[in-house]
């Protein structure tokens, strides 16, 4: 499983983006640890506790994708979100999860996750302090990979191997706004750079 996690602010943008119907459907499936019973409340809900801090990045968003031809549950979704929860220090933490269900480019209705944690630890009011990220949560998704007996990409085996045509998040996301394929926009660079 593919795990991409940021630390932001912005909840109302955040809760937006989650709810936001580009999907074919979307199911907020769990929250935890919130006054709130609705995801945009619940993560302004933390923008309101963060203002008694100094943290200006007060939440945790991180993406799960399963590999394209795995038939990833509820159950390996919420294992997932665990193991990231506890590798992170978040799991006392407030969360939230929402499923999405989007056609992909076969045609196909795939189901991603998100799931997102207050960073706000309200006792000592301070931020719980998240390093090495990246690192950590590649490491469970190696785990994953190896637990669910899913083909491993080259690029988690060997760092050398991995596709040079991948792209960033934000890379992604302005080929969307400018309504272009992201993989071949980034391949047409790599050609030309090669």
């Amino acid at each position: 499983m593919i795990l991409v996690g940021n630390q932001r602010g912005g909840a109302r943008d955040l809760a937006r983006h989650l709810l936001k119907d580009e999907n074919e459907r979307v199911v907020v499936h769990d929250m935890r640890g919130f006054a709130s019973n609705d995801l945009l409340s619940a993560l302004q809900e933390s923008q309101a506790i963060s203002r008694g801090t100094n943290c200006k990045q007060h939440l945790f968003s991180l993406s799960l994708n399963p590999p394209a031809d795995a038939d990833a549950s509820e159950a390996d979704f919420e294992d997932a979100v665990s193991r990231v929860e506890q590798a992170l220090g978040l799991s006392k933490q407030p969360r939230a999860i929402v499923f999405h269900e989007k056609e992909g480019t076969d045609d196909q209705i795939r189901r991603h996750a998100h799931a997102v944690w207050c960073r706000i630890d309200v006792e000592n009011m301070k931020a719980v302090q998240l390093s090495f990220t990246h690192t950590k949560l590649q490491s469970v998704a190696r785990d994953l990979y190896r637990d669910h007996g899913w083909k491993m990409p080259r690029g988690f085996v060997r760092h050398e191997e991995r596709d040079p045509r991948n792209f960033t998040l934000a890379e992604w996301q302005q080929c969307k706004r400018a309504k272009r394929d992201p993989a071949k926009t980034k391949e047409i660079f790599q050609d030309a750079c090669g």
